[in-house]
């Protein structure tokens, strides 16, 4: 999961290379913190915060299949 929330933010962004997403597991849950460039989070969160909801969907939705926990926090 880490790899596709990588992939998808790197399609949105201006600058890829500055796209980072670490893994933090605690307990039954792992959390993912996404990391983009300070000009490029605007793309990321998107109008009233709609992509980055939908980016959660999507990954939610493969933990769900996977049959895991995963939180998708995005952080300056």
């Amino acid at each position: 999961m880490k790899d596709l929330l990588k992939t998808i933010a790197k399609e949105l962004v201006n600058d890829p290379e500055q796209v980072s997403v670490k893994q933090i597991d605690q307990g039954g849950t792992t959390v993912l913190e996404l990391s983009v460039a300070p000009e490029d989070m605007g793309k990321v969160i998107g109008k009233g915060g709609k992509r980055a909801q939908a980016i959660r969907s999507v990954i939610k939705a493969k933990a769900t299949r996977d049959g895991k926990r995963v939180i998708v926090d995005i952080v300056d």
